[in-house]
């Protein structure tokens, strides 16, 4: 174990996972909750996915970072504790890693325990001086947050990717309000927010000729043959993402090709023709959109930045003043 690294582990249990499916699979609308997702071979599979020439959110999100790094480290600060939501492979936080000044210490939090402690021994080998504290955990639910031994001046939430856009509203909300008491009134978060935009550009992104939105689609439902004895036919589902423009989402689904009895466990569950499990939802907005939202959990948009198409979006907001006046 290096130096510097110490795991902080708070998993769901198995059965209290399996409860949650059920309750999902069991709706009039059946669906699978998002956090299932990143298994270690989701998270692989979405690794890949960031990649993909047509899926714009990871090249666009890292060249706005790569552009305006020295305007945000600007913001930030000495003596910052960088809290990261959903840090999967850590690959773009290295770049806030280089510049953040005497950062005290790095929090990532992820639910895929082996590929959060992989990625957080390459931080912590590649920065031997920085304290890297990775939390394996359900980033909604309550958790102690370790703290670095160094002085903390301030707290730096960052979330990247297209986390903040898988939230339906209300629980979106209740996140962002749950990260502001964590950061306090001194600190700020950095997010990326993924902006509306051409359908052609969304239905490319979402339904990759490579067809991994489809096997990262699918690892939901091995992952339920695997860890919960169900017997899914993977062959009898396919995947599809839509774009619901009134509601401003792309719904990722699976469809059933067939009339079919699925056995979890115990339980059994019917499937029509057609009939589908909702596995995620990615929303998109405008930023007056986005800043109304985070200004209901005492959020202020301080700053934002966006490459050239306007495509994608960084921001970075403060604790609102009148939150702690």
């Amino acid at each position: 174990m290096l130096h510097n690294l110490e795991l902080n582990v708070s998993e769901p249990q198995m059965h209290n996972n399996l409860e949650k499916i059920l309750l999902g699979l069991q709706q009039p609308e059946k669906r699978f909750d998002t956090e299932f997702t990143y298994d270690e071979n989701g998270s692989q599979i979405y690794a890949q996915i960031c990649k993909l020439p047509e899926y714009y959110p990871a090249r666009q999100e890292m060249a706005i970072l790569e552009q305006y790094i020295d305007e945000i480290v600007s913001l930030v600060g000495e003596n910052c504790l960088l809290i990261e939501y959903g840090s999967g492979s850590s690959e773009k936080t290295c770049i806030l890693l280089d510049r953040l000044p005497q950062i005290s210490g790095y929090i990532p939090i992820d639910i895929s325990k082996k590929y959060l402690i992989d990625s957080a021994s390459k931080i912590a080998a590649n920065y031997p001086n920085l304290e890297v504290l990775p939390v394996c955990a359900n980033y909604h639910d309550y958790f102690e947050l370790p703290l670095p031994t160094k002085l903390v001046k301030s707290r730096l939430a960052f979330i990247s990717g297209i986390t903040i856009g898988n939230e339906h509203q209300p629980q979106l909300i209740t996140l962002l309000n749950k990260i502001k008491q964590t950061c306090s009134d001194n600190g700020a978060m950095l997010v990326s927010v993924d902006l509306k935009k051409d359908l052609e550009v969304l239905n490319a992104a979402y339904n990759d000729s490579a067809g991994l939105s489809e096997a990262i689609a699918l690892n939901f439902l091995r992952r339920m043959n695997r860890e919960f004895n169900a017997d899914f036919k993977i062959n009898q589902f396919q995947y599809k993402g839509i774009y619901n423009e009134q509601l401003g989402r792309i719904e990722m689904k699976l469809v059933s090709l067939d009339k079919q009895t699925v056995h979890v466990g115990n339980h059994c569950l019917e499937f029509k023709v057609g009939e589908p499990i909702s596995l995620a939802y990615s929303y998109k907005y405008t930023l007056n959109e986005f800043a109304n939202l985070a200004a209901q959990a005492g959020w202020e948009v301080k700053q934002v930045w966006t490459d050239a198409e306007e495509l994608f979006s960084i921001q970075y907001l403060t604790v609102a003043s009148s939150v702690y006046t």
